[in-house]
């Protein structure tokens, strides 16, 4: 291993004498300050991907020569932006936080029409507006733009670069964050690099995964899950043209990088800081969990992919420290928690996450009207670092995968196989009784895997509540879509609003009309925005006014409550009742309990198990300012949420609380 041969200072005197000479002297002494502090983040994991490459010294050498143009490029405003963040470094922690997601055409047309609806983002209260895929694509199916044929343009249909920037500075300057997804494991094979590989250049080739016959291929899908068994089945396509076989994960157009060549990790790292000096504050990278592939595994979740990941966060916090990284890892409990660090990695990886595994257990929970599976998951999940925050959302631009253990359904005496299969059946509506509508996406034969499509209020019922007409229905149909982002809200770290689902958007079908998009009934949740809608969302009496006005409601009281910190413990509780999810909010900040009632008919918790939690005696529901008894229990009405503290620790904002003797909502 040749990890001594790299000389630290020694290059960081040639920086100084090289892309940094032009700086103030401060400049510089805080480009090597922060070199000093974060290289001994890069080693371990450096050494680990290319520690045994007799040219290791050099390839650091060109890492940081990467990170010093991407520190001399970096505009005044946002250095000032680093600054502010290395002085509140737990900015996307606050309650105060709540995250957007949309794609900008289907928002508002284009970059500029975003903009024209930053008024609208803050009367909803947004601090974090994620952008879905907006770099230049391949012409054509696309994956919904994650193939990108160009990471330093947009795509023309929404504007330029420029245009980009500027709405970035235009959204920092009220206070909102933009973050944009950065494709790390894949590029389509139009991008130039692909393009220069198809013509034979062997520089380029190395860029990819590709092989001459089959017989590596071969040895490789003995162990390699499909993930789109029914677009694409298999790994690897053959293309006459260069007589090879390319590794292809996930579409024949998209080809996956070979990061063991560390020149594709210094071109990525330049792009992650490019796409920084335009300001973008958050960099969703898209499917790291596929980042390295190793012979006999499912090449997922690799040491070498978390490597990867802290190379990127320790060297672009030299640069932009202002920049923070989220994780898109859709993968099972035991795997997920490494992407926020463990171990020697812990706070040195990504910073956020998403928790897919909560998002799904709350569709699990309401499909059976019991939360013993959910509050068991949970528990059995270790706590995460104490600088990350989990990103938490009912429904994002995705599919739903029922990412639940054997393991853990078995401990609540469930099939892991069969409690999969009973929610496709559910939420695909064909389970009797479903108040559900959604479709089957990418049904796996060989595994019985159906993923499910559809969007929150047609998931929730409903779609199906007006159709017929029943007024008692969607009733309970809003409830149920108040009551899952009431829990993300309370879950801690960032939740995330998808478009449209804040005045209650249903399935669009015209998807089908569009040849690029009729194959992937994915498309029925990724609506156009309907802004006749989004103005009757200030009537309370109409279904966009009720869930608009109930989540500003939640979220203005979210808002209040320090104890929902990211940093504060979230702990599911047993309530003694399965129908009731209880979640305790305990730290320094202050203590909650969430009580969440995921059936339709009233549902009670006992005072005693109030009492053993040290929430016995007058309580007060902080989403009301109603204080009640608990003593002889507290029971919650179908689908209601309470949001408890005791009431001698409440805290003091000058409206008294209501009484409610009874103890009952």
């Amino acid at each position: 291993m040749n990890v001594a041969a790299f000389d630290l200072n020694a290059m960081l005197d040639n920086l100084m004498a090289g892309p940094l000479r032009d700086l103030e002297p401060m400049e510089r002494a805080i480009f090597r300050t922060r070199a000093e502090l974060y290289w001994p983040d890069v080693d371990r994991p450096i050494a680990l991907l290319y520690g045994e490459r007799g040219d290791f010294a050099e390839w650091c050498n060109r890492m940081l020569e990467v990170v010093a143009r991407g520190y001399a490029e970096r505009p005044p405003e946002l250095r000032l932006l680093d600054l502010r963040r290395q002085s509140q470094p737990d900015w996307f922690q606050h309650p105060g936080m709540l995250g957007y997601v949309c794609y900008a055409d289907r928002l508002a047309g284009n970059l500029q029409g975003v903009a024209d609806h930053i008024p609208y983002l803050k009367e909803l209260g947004v601090t974090y507006l994620h952008l879905m895929p907006l770099l230049k694509p391949r012409e054509g199916p696309n994956d919904g733009g994650y193939a990108v044929a160009d990471y330093r343009e947009v795509n023309p249909a929404l504007g330029t670069m420029a245009d980009l920037a500027r709405l970035a500075g235009q959204l920092r300057r009220e206070g909102i964050s933009l973050c944009i997804d950065l494709v790390c494991n894949h590029t389509a094979k139009e991008h130039p690099w692909a393009r220069r590989a198809a013509a034979g250049d062997p520089v380029y080739q190395d860029y990819y995964l590709m092989f001459p016959d089959r017989t590596m291929p071969d040895a490789y899908e003995k162990t390699l899950p499909e993930v789109f068994p029914d677009f694409k089945p298999g790994n690897f396509t053959y293309y006459d043209a260069i007589e090879r076989w390319v590794w292809t994960t996930f579409n024949e157009y998209q080809w996956d990088l070979n990061y063991a060549n560390p020149a594709v990790l210094a071109e990525m790292l330049a792009i992650i800081l490019y796409l920084a000096n335009q300001g973008v504050e958050v960099l969703r990278l898209d499917a790291v969990a596929f980042m390295w592939k190793r012979l006999g595994t499912d090449s997922q979740n690799e040491p070498e992919a978390h490597a990867i990941l802290q190379v990127f966060r320790a060297l672009s916090r030299i640069a932009a420290p202002g920049l923070i990284l989220k994780a898109e890892a859709i993968v099972s409990p035991p795997k997920l928690i490494p992407y926020l660090g463990r171990g020697s990695a812990t706070n040195k990886e990504c910073e956020l996450a998403y928790h897919n595994v909560f998002m799904v257990l709350l569709w699990s929970s309401l499909a059976e009207r019991k939360v013993t599976l959910m509050t068991r998951a949970l528990q059995n999940m270790p706590p995460i670092p104490s600088n990350t925050a989990w990103v938490t959302y009912v429904r994002c631009h995705d599919d739903i995968g029922w990412a639940v253990t054997d393991e853990d359904a078995a401990e609540v005496g469930l099939s892991g196989p069969a409690h999969r299969a009973f929610l496709s059946e559910f939420y695909s509506g064909r389970f009797p009784n479903t108040f559900a509508i959604g479709a089957t996406f990418q049904y796996n034969p060989r595994t019985g895997d159906r993923r499910i499509s559809g969007s929150c209020a047609s998931l929730a019922g409903l779609e199906q509540a007006l159709a017929n007409e029943d007024i008692h229905a969607a009733d309970l149909a809003i409830r149920r879509v108040l009551l899952i982002h009431n829990l993300i809200f309370a879950y801690g770290g960032i939740p995330l609003l998808y478009m449209g689902d804040e005045i209650g958007l249903l399935n669009e079908y015209s998807y089908l009309d569009d040849p690029n998009l009729a194959d992937d009934n994915r498309w029925m949740h990724r609506p156009k925005m309907n802004w006749a809608q989004a103005d009757e969302r200030q009537d309370w009496w109409t279904v966009p006014g009720r869930i608009f006005r109930g989540l500003s409601d939640m979220l203005a009281t979210r808002r209040q409550i320090i104890a929902f910190h990211a940093q504060a413990g979230a702990y599911p509780v047993w309530t003694h009742n399965e129908a009731v999810f209880g979640l305790l909010r305990d730290s320094p900040r202050g203590r909650v309990l969430v009580l969440a009632n995921f059936s339709e008919r009233p549902q009670t918790v006992p005072g005693y198990r109030l009492y053993e939690m040290f929430f016995g005696g007058r309580l007060v529901d902080r989403l009301t300012r109603r204080s009640f008894d608990g003593s002889p229990g507290i029971t919650l009405e179908g689908y209601e949420a309470l949001w408890l503290t005791p009431e001698t620790e409440m805290e003091t904002n000058g409206n008294p609380p209501e009484s409610n003797e009874g103890g009952e909502r």
